[in-house]
């Protein structure tokens, strides 16, 4: 990967660092005081907001990682154990931001059992669970791709063992 895909790379996580963190510092404190005026809906003031932040997050947990990742990639050294951290955290905040996908649908159908006048259309609730499936998939295929970089770190080494080899050899 060359140095210049890896500072356009890094400009868009840098842009979207900050635009998530001015949504998680606005946008949730907005999201709040939405549900003041309804007393119907009040239950919602908190989880929701508290959804989002914590949403917000996981992406913000990733792009940080993949920040490091990117660091080993220029370094040379992401064929290392070391990448493993950032991985497995990666996989633990794309999982966490399927659950909280999953509460949002589970709060948006309860919706539906204490405000059947703003009920919530089925469909939405069954697309918001197709996303949180969506989002698990997402962590599975990173714990795929965590298997591929481990091969390659055991190729890595036998490549490294065997040019030993072969300069001992010569």
């Amino acid at each position: 990967m060359g140095n210049t895909t890896i500072f356009a790379l890094r400009i868009v996580l840098a842009t979207a660092l900050a635009g998530s963190l001015l949504v998680q510092v606005v946008g949730a404190a907005l999201f709040g005081s939405d549900f003041e005026g309804d007393p119907n809906l009040a239950y919602l003031r908190v989880p929701l907001p508290v959804i989002l932040v914590l949403g917000i997050a996981t992406v913000q947990v990733t792009m940080v990682c993949v920040w490091r990742l990117l660091t080993m990639v220029r370094r040379g050294t992401v064929f290392s154990e070391a990448a493993f951290r950032y991985v497995n955290i990666v996989i633990g905040a794309v999982a966490t931001a399927s659950v909280l996908t999953f509460v949002l649908a589970v709060l948006a159908a309860s919706a539906n059992h204490r405000v059947p006048e703003d009920e919530v259309a089925p469909g939405v609730v069954f697309l918001i669970c197709g996303a949180s499936v969506m989002i698990a998939g997402v962590a599975l295929l990173v714990v795929v791709m965590k298997r591929l970089l481990a091969q390659a770190i055991d190729r890595d080494a036998e490549a490294h063992h065997l040019r030993a080899e072969l300069d001992e050899v010569i």
